[in-house]
């Protein structure tokens, strides 16, 4: 099988194609045929030296959707069943999706009821799960309002369309002004700049789903209703510390962080039913194959376009 192997961190051309044997199923591990998988911008960091805690060498990629070709001794799944796996450790303590067939430990593996193709399904796992996840976190009600600070990446896209379909006033944010229209085009019932780090409006939300980051934190947190509350998942800005964070801002208000390492099944069912029945999807700007993965890496850190850069694995 193929497999992108990097055996010390660098710039894209660190990654290499290289032969290795299928692996083999284990009493709690299967062997998952990988179809596709998205390519993040924070996989590209990883690869880049940039997350200490990841060992070289090392097949990088946190997410897969595919089909199970080997099942564990003890799984209760089944061979040729539609699966998708992410975070767990997978492309960062063990071998990830950069690779014809992976090596998962079953508690990672998570069946899947969507009938489209690879490429579409390769976009769902890591971007509307963390959608999902961190829209449930603030336990809004359908008519409530809410601010998708960091709209344009893709978990923010995701987190438009779901949004709307269960019944939300979104207003979704960006740092550039030739964007404002990209999110209207993409769902969001109202789009706002981000003007170093504040919001240009004096609209106030019931809930925030904050993916720039700390940056902005303390600003987000000024624009939520009483009662209201900031989900915090995401920090595009860079940052992980909060300057001279006042927390009496937050009185009468609600600060939670969604993280999507902690992954539940009947949620990514939840997921799956809204997909299917909305027929929901966010901008796919380009495919590579396996082999044309240092291009990949490359476009994804100097494109601008809006969506998910996917991986056809076939």
């Amino acid at each position: 099988m193929r497999a992108v192997v990097i055996d010390k961190p660098g710039d894209p051309d660190v990654m290499h194609l290289v032969n290795r044997p299928i692996p083999v199923a284990t009493d709690h591990q299967s062997v998952m045929r990988i179809h596709a998988f998205g390519v993040h911008r924070y996989e590209a960091l990883t690869r880049a030296g940039g997350s200490p805690s990841v060992k070289f060498p090392r097949v990088i990629g946190v997410e897969a959707v595919g089909e199970l070709s080997q099942i564990s001794a003890n799984s209760a799944l089944k061979v040729g069943q539609k699966v998708m796996t992410m975070m767990g450790g997978f492309g960062r303590e063990v071998d990830g999706s950069y690779q014809d067939y992976a090596l998962v430990d079953d508690a990672n593996l998570y069946p899947v009821d969507f009938a489209g193709d690879w490429v579409t399904l390769a976009q769902y796992p890591e971007n509307f799960y963390t959608a999902i996840g961190a829209i449930d976190s603030l336990k809004l009600k359908a008519g409530q309002t809410l601010l998708v600070r960091g709209g344009t990446s893709a978990v923010g896209l995701a987190t438009i369309k779901l949004a709307k379909v269960m019944g939300l006033t979104v207003t979704a944010t960006t740092r550039r002004q030739n964007q404002l229209a990209a999110l209207i085009d993409n769902g969001a019932d109202q789009a706002v700049l981000d003007v170093d780090n504040q919001l240009d409006t004096d609209a106030q939300f019931d809930g925030i789903i904050e993916l720039v980051g700390t940056v902005t934190l303390t600003n987000s947190i000024a624009h939520l209703n009483p009662g209201g509350g900031v989900s915090l998942i995401g920090l595009l800005a860079g940052e992980w510390i909060v300057k001279n964070f006042n927390p009496f801002t937050l009185a009468g208000k609600t600060l939670t962080v969604f993280d999507s390492t902690i992954v539940q099944q009947s949620l990514i069912d939840e997921m799956f039913k809204l997909i299917n029945q909305y027929q929901l999807a966010i901008p796919i700007p380009r495919v590579f194959k396996l082999a044309d993965i240092v291009a990949a890496h490359k476009y994804v850190m100097a494109s601008r376009e809006l969506g998910q850069v996917i991986v056809d694995n076939d």
